[in-house]
């Protein structure tokens, strides 16, 4: 299998690997090109289009759903679906943003099927701190995390983890969640208060 019309990659061990650094728009057109491969049947293309973001697809989900085993659930889900959803992306969004819409609906479908009413189990605590103390500390500081976050609103905690702790712009979350850039401010800020008024405790 030859991909040299492809963008700037390297074989490696199976994976494909940038040969250099630096030219803007780069993750873009990578995409878009192994998701174009992956959608013609080339299963190498799609692992490695998988291999770049199955970090993000899983943090997304933990974040979403502040539990390690449907964090992995859903994570799974999505690789799955992609395979065959890949038939349907035209390429008329990036493939990050149609990416990131099937794992927030994934979440939210999952969130619909929990019937435990517990945001938390014992994996989702921190490696151990320096003492008893502190990994006390910690443990308490995650759980109450994580069940503030709980507690939002899906609408809400979806533009939180989206653009407070992935980092995606106000466009690229109004684009991910089908909503405009001022219903992302708005949920945002909303979201924002209520984590304030919960944590004030441990700031």
């Amino acid at each position: 299998m030859t991909h040299e019309d492809g963008p700037a990659l390297t074989a490696s061990g199976g994976r494909f690997r940038r040969r250099s650094a630096g030219a803007p728009g780069w993750d873009g057109e990578a995409d878009a090109w192994l998701a174009g491969k992956a959608r013609g049947g080339d299963l190498e293309a799609f692992e490695v289009l998988i291999g770049r973001h199955r970090g993000r697809i899983y943090r997304i989900a933990l974040r979403m759903l502040g539990n390690y085993h449907d964090a992995e659930d859903v994570a799974q889900e999505v690789i799955i679906q992609l395979w065959t959803a890949l038939t349907s992306f035209a390429g008329a969004s990036a493939f990050t943003t149609w990416l990131y819409r099937i794992v927030v609906n994934r979440c939210w479908n999952a969130q619909r099927r929990q019937l435990r009413t517990s945001p938390l189990d014992e994996r989702n605590v921190p490696p151990a701190a320096a003492g008893p103390e502190d990994t006390a500390v910690a443990r308490q500081h995650v759980h109450a995390v994580f069940e503030v976050m709980a507690a939002l609103p899906v609408e809400q905690r979806g533009v939180l983890v989206l653009y407070q702790l992935e980092g995606l712009s106000y466009r690229e979350t109004a684009a991910v969640l089908g909503i405009t850039e001022a219903a992302v401010r708005s949920r945002l800020l909303r979201a924002r208060r209520m984590l304030v008024n919960q944590l004030k405790d441990w700031t």
